[in-house]
């Protein structure tokens, strides 16, 4: 696939999977499942074999955004029954094994990963819609912005998190707001699609919570329009990775995910503040009122306490 984006790659790699497929893609050194392929089975053999070829060369192109990408050792395993086999060639050892060991260690390991892969398949669908998007110069915006913090940072975890944070701030600083909004939807498209049905605000706080973005939720309070059927939360969230005191608040994966489930022009998130007796947590409220400028879409700021 010489020349292809990392959107030619992705599609390419979808257009392999199957629901029936009992083959699937594995790193084996650690045993996570690689983005873009996490999730996604295969009907054989050979097939599973050309996405992961796929998959590492996507991965190859999505480390030219952030060299620290971790490196995987794409495997082909195969699901019997409730018995999975590798394909292809043993399993090799590493430290990784080691650590199993330790049930704690190997928790935070997997949780750490978790964030990872989350905070990649996020990117890597508003790089593949930046890249496709007319404006020239907010790539390398994303990336030097980035560059700059990253000198400043080792572990991984962290990395992929100030790299949605550099997205967050020069898609805010660079584009209006409907561009923001034109961008982020096209973004959603990229991601798997999510079953319907169900709170979307909920959907997507449960998820963020699963992949250890973040602690805990509460949504406040709920309500609706009937005459303009306006809708609008008050959420608390507690841990928030992407929430650091005395800054702005980046609402990116919440709204690309918000968008992923229930697409829409009418989406707004203001307010932003940590309650005084809860340093650690952020609130804010998300409506679909009606706006011809909507706001909050990429990161929010934080009110400060008299």
């Amino acid at each position: 696939m010489v020349g292809a984006t990392l959107g030619d790659i992705r599609r390419y790699i979808e257009s392999l999977a199957s629901d029936s497929g009992s083959y699937y893609l594995v790193c084996g050194r650690t045993g996570e499942h690689p983005v873009p392929a996490a999730g996604l089975a295969f009907e054989c053999r050979s097939t599973a074999r050309a996405a992961a070829r796929a998959t590492e060369q996507y991965r190859a192109a999505l480390r030219r955004y952030d060299p620290r990408l971790p490196f995987y050792d794409v495997i082909v395993c195969h699901h019997i029954a409730n018995e999975a086999t590798t394909e292809d060639r043993e399993q090799p050892a590493s430290p990784v094994a080691d650590a199993r060991d330790d049930p704690a260690t190997a928790a935070h390991a997997s949780d750490d990963q978790t964030v990872i892969n989350f905070c990649h398949t996020v990117a890597g669908a508003v790089f593949e819609t930046v890249a496709e998007s007319p404006h020239d110069g907010l790539e390398d915006a994303i990336m030097d912005t980035y560059f700059e913090v990253a000198e400043t940072i080792e572990g991984p975890d962290e990395l992929c998190l100030r790299l949605l944070e550099s997205m967050a701030t020069e898609i805010d600083t660079r584009l209006e707001a409907e561009e923001q909004l034109d961008v982020l939807l096209a973004a959603a498209q990229r991601l798997p699609s999510q079953p319907s049905g169900g709170d979307p605000l909920e959907s997507v706080l449960s998820e963020l919570e699963s992949v250890a973005l973040l602690g805990t939720y509460t949504v406040d309070s709920r309500s609706t329009d009937s005459a303009t059927g306006t809708r609008s939360w008050t959420v608390t969230l507690d841990e928030y990775a992407l929430g650091r005191s005395g800054e702005r608040v980046v609402t990116l994966p919440i709204v690309l995910e918000l968008f992923r489930r229930f697409p829409t022009r009418e989406l707004s998130l203001v307010a932003a503040d940590s309650p005084a007796t809860r340093s650690t947590s952020w609130r804010m409220t998300v409506t679909t009122a009606p706006t011809d400028s909507p706001d909050g879409l990429v990161r929010v700021s934080e009110l400060s306490h008299p």
